[in-house]
């Protein structure tokens, strides 16, 4: 593993610059809006709500920002993670298309099913055959700015989701949460960048886990941030990695802690905000896991408003994911996996 996890040490493995676009995400929150702005949006009336579809750094987003809203919810609201739309989506939808790439089989069939159901069509991308889809039915486009690893637009698509939850009155403006998470972002990000003290928190993290399998739990606005971890592990660290979220695993997974067969971390990503018997749960249970012998971290959002809070577990969990994997001596950029698994899909 490596000695050191400062500026040096993480270019040698970051082959492609991944630790600069995570550390610019305040910059991404402020530009995400400045980009809603300049497509000119005219309000939706979408008594049915929102669909946010988009599959991985893309989609994500959607589940970010819905966890945001929270109990502010007005109108439905809803991610779609696949080639359909839920049936009961009609013309009185909002339907936000979000791919980075403009090239995501699943976004298309998406795109596609929205016209077929008379439901107004939003775009969010880089390009691709989405964008040139989108152009010739007039349907709006959110340019995104090119060169990112899709995971790393993260900022983009979370605040974009909100503007559309906004934009079809399923939820209030929330861009003075914006701009406050920007800036507590800046203040986290001098905390917890390469070049800070090797005892800052997010390398810390990041040794205790190195070398055992993440398992991140969350509840209410945690849950999406938990998702996050998981996936930012399997990514960037190749980590097998998984997810869960309170109360439910308390009715399931926990009896897997009883006697576990594999080197585990339990992270639990706790909010002053939960529930008083969501935080009870978190506590209990991070205490049964423990007296079973394996690992507990515990984390806790930072910040006032619900976005700050979030914005604060999700840029420390991104960072903490490029620091294991440059402990393990992994590229962040490889997804070998994933382009394996594109070509063969292509060649059926």
């Amino acid at each position: 593993m490596a000695a050191s996890l400062d500026a040096h040490a993480t270019a040698a493995v970051d082959s492609s610059g991944q630790f600069g676009e995570v550390l610019d995400l305040p910059v991404h929150l402020r530009d995400a809006l400045w980009r809603v702005d300049s497509a000119r949006l005219a309000p939706v009336d979408a008594s049915q709500g929102l669909v946010v579809a988009g599959m991985g750094g893309s989609g994500v987003g959607g589940r970010l920002a819905l966890g945001v809203i929270g109990n502010r919810l007005k109108r439905p609201m809803t991610v779609a993670q696949g080639y359909a739309l839920p049936a009961w989506t009609s013309d009185e939808a909002l339907v936000l298309i979000s791919s980075y790439s403009g090239n995501t089989e699943e976004s298309l069939s998406c795109y596609e099913a929205a016209a077929d159901r008379g439901a107004a069509r939003l775009v969010a991308t880089t390009g691709g055959e989405l964008a040139e889809r989108a152009r010739a039915d007039e349907v709006p486009v959110i340019p995104l700015p090119g060169g990112f690893q899709p995971r790393a637009a993260v900022g983009y698509a979370t605040v974009i989701a909100l503007e559309a939850a906004t934009l079809c009155g399923a939820a209030p403006s929330l861009r003075v949460e914006v701009e406050q998470a920007a800036a507590l972002a800046e203040r986290l990000v001098g905390e917890w960048r390469p070049d800070a003290p090797e005892d800052n928190a997010a390398k810390q993290l990041a040794r205790r886990i190195a070398g055992t399998i993440p398992v991140v739990v969350g509840a209410e606005l945690t849950a999406p941030a938990a998702y996050r971890w998981k996936c930012q592990f399997n990514e960037n660290a190749k980590l097998a990695s998984f997810s869960s979220e309170l109360p439910e695993a308390d009715h399931n997974e926990i009896c897997a802690w009883e006697d576990p067969d594999a080197d585990f971390t339990v992270l639990l990503l706790g909010d002053p905000g939960l529930h008083e018997r969501n935080a009870a749960r978190m506590k209990f249970t991070g205490r049964i896991i423990e007296d079973a012998g394996v690992a507990v971290e515990r984390v806790d959002a930072q910040g006032e408003s619900p976005l700050e809070r979030l914005v604060s577990l999700l840029l420390l969990g991104d960072l903490v994911s490029l620091y294991v994997a440059v402990l393990q001596g992994v590229d962040p950029l490889d997804i070998a996996m994933i382009d394996r698994l594109k070509r063969e899909l292509a060649d059926a």
